[in-house]
């Protein structure tokens, strides 16, 4: 429908040509009445032109050429909204669209050509995912597949730290658990990693050398051992629920092939470092930002910035046409410092989208729950998929706009009922099987012959909201929402089960039902399709 529109102050532009310094911007009105889709052109073009924004809509209008088969009637409302009124007739005509389709509807080719690179995850192989991975997961694989969805070609990326403080200590914390084993007495600080997980790598350890790695440094062996099991771990982890990643990227790469120290002298040669106490300092309040940061400490060893910045410059020399970076809140204030680095070299940033989420609290009965106290002090992604299943999880880390705070409601997750929205969809989708069967038990079939005869109110409104799928893939795509796509869904949804209940199938004379029945089966591909997206199953019986 949108595109209709579009087209439709194209041509009118041939004649205004002032609708060209404007883009049109559809949205659907709150209120029934006032149409299918409106726009505010007319206001936004107000001030430029000086006039009244109902004298433009009124020559907006007199100047549009439409089809009377598909618009009924333009109206102007208001301070100079133009609504616009679709007849049903064209509406319906969407079910063949969607039943044609199939699986594609929905899916578009606006970015075929294009390359897209989206990092997500990139936590550190020290310990098992927590819930707050979970989320940075999930929503990174769904940005991903709407991109795939709108034409892009998507590399999936991990970004592994392997290298630096946390990894030594994280070989040492190892190297303490073995030496504990074979009998010696250790001290084991409190910032070491003290999940149950360290002993059970230290143990397969002893039971594979017994007690000849006392003196062995805990940068070799014990650290390699403990990478190797829990990078391990995360990928099955991942792989758990749907998601795969075809590039890792290990940041000790960057050290081994002189990326480091190549980005340094690049600085330098720019005149965007110095020295300073011993360390080296980057210029960034010379790049925009508010002041000076350390690349390299006094002791010789670079801060986060240093590597991420070398790590960005060789997703930029990749030629991407789209880099997507999904942090925790916790790199709200820290990314900037890598964006500034690379710009202050000459790189086109402007490739580069950084999306921040929020962090994820698991409650119950209003509660803050803590499910396990086995692996250490959070809750592992394994233990809330094992809890709830892989749809909840996927299904909750989504449906909430990523800069909100989620409050995954542990009891709500393991209802089956319409009060979790996962059953909810899903169970749409199985009715419409339910009901399939039996209408073929009817000898009933699918017909788009008489798809005018569905001109009810409540057809008309799923019909429509059906139609405006394609738009929301793209929307989301482009906005990097998904939760958008969640929000579509529930809206479909309940306008389906509204429509079960008041328009009947079995029993109504066989042209309706059959036209009825090519609804509900469109009905059921554009929720499958969007389930599909979100990385959930469409499950035909429940």
């Amino acid at each position: 429908m949108k595109n209709y529109l579009i087209s439709l102050i194209g041509n009118a532009a041939i004649k205004l040509s002032y609708l060209s310094s404007v883009e049109p911007i559809f949205s659907i009105p709150k209120i029934q009445g006032h149409g299918d889709l409106s726009t505010n052109i007319a206001l936004l073009l107000s001030k430029p032109l000086n006039k009244s924004p109902r004298d433009i809509a009124k020559e907006i209008v007199d100047t549009l050429e439409y089809d009377s088969s598909i618009l009924d009637k333009i109206e102007i409302a208001g301070p100079g909204f133009i609504n616009f009124f679709f007849n049903p007739n064209y509406s319906s005509g969407i079910i063949s669209k969607i039943i044609e389709e199939e699986e594609n509807f929905g899916r578009s080719n606006k970015y075929s050509g294009k390359r897209g690179n989206v990092e997500f995850v990139s936590a550190n192989p020290t310990g098992p995912l927590t819930v707050g991975h979970g989320r940075n997961a999930v929503i990174g694989d769904t940005v991903a597949n709407m991109l795939e969805a709108v034409g892009y070609e998507v590399d999936r990326e991990y970004y592994f730290n392997n290298a630096g403080r946390q990894m030594r200590v994280l070989g040492d914390s190892v190297k303490k658990r073995y030496l504990e084993l074979i009998g010696e007495q250790i001290s084991f600080p409190e910032e070491y990693y003290q999940g149950e997980y360290i002993k059970e790598i230290a143990l397969k350890l002893q039971v594979e050398f017994g007690d000849n790695l006392a003196n062995e440094s805990e940068e070799g062996i014990f650290k390699q051992k403990a990478e190797e099991e829990i990078f391990s771990d995360i990928k099955k982890s991942l792989e758990s629920i749907g998601i795969v990643f075809k590039k890792y990227f290990n940041e000790y790469s960057l050290y081994e092939q002189n990326n480091i120290q190549k980005t340094l002298e690049d600085f330098s040669k720019k005149n965007l470092s110095y020295e300073k106490d011993g360390a080296i300092w980057l210029k960034l309040s010379e790049l925009g930002n508010q002041e000076d940061k350390v690349i390299v400490k006094s002791t010789g060893e670079p801060t986060y910035r240093l590597p991420d910045i070398a790590y960005h410059i060789n997703k930029l020399e990749r030629n991407y046409d789209l880099i997507v970076d999904l942090f925790g809140s916790d790199h709200n204030a820290t990314y900037p410092d890598v964006l500034a680095g690379c710009a202050g070299l000459g790189y086109n940033v402007l490739t580069i989208k950084v999306l921040i989420h929020q962090f994820v609290t698991i409650t119950e009965k209003g509660e803050i729950v803590k499910m396990s106290t086995r692996k250490a002090n959070y809750i592992t992604l394994d233990e809330l998929v094992a809890e709830v299943g892989i749809d909840v999880v996927r299904y909750f880390f989504i449906m909430r706009n990523m800069s909100s705070h989620l409050n995954f409601d542990l009891e709500l997750a393991k209802k089956h009922s319409d009060e979790n929205p996962v059953f909810y969809l899903q169970y749409a989708n199985a009715r419409i099987c339910s009901i399939l069967r039996m209408t073929a038990e009817q000898d009933l079939i699918l017909s788009t012959e008489h798809v005018d005869k569905l001109n009810s109110e409540t057809e008309q409104s799923l019909i429509k909201k059906l139609s405006q799928f394609p738009e929301e893939v793209l929307y989301s795509a482009e906005n990097f929402e998904p939760h958008k796509i969640s929000n579509y869904l529930e809206e479909t949804a309940g306008l389906f089960h509204r429509f079960y209940n008041e328009c009947r199938i079995i029993g109504s004379e066989r042209d309706l039902a059959e036209a009825r029945i090519a609804l509900i089966t469109a009905v059921r591909i554009v929720i499958a399709n969007g389930l599909k997206m979100l990385g959930l199953s469409a499950p035909e019986r429940m």
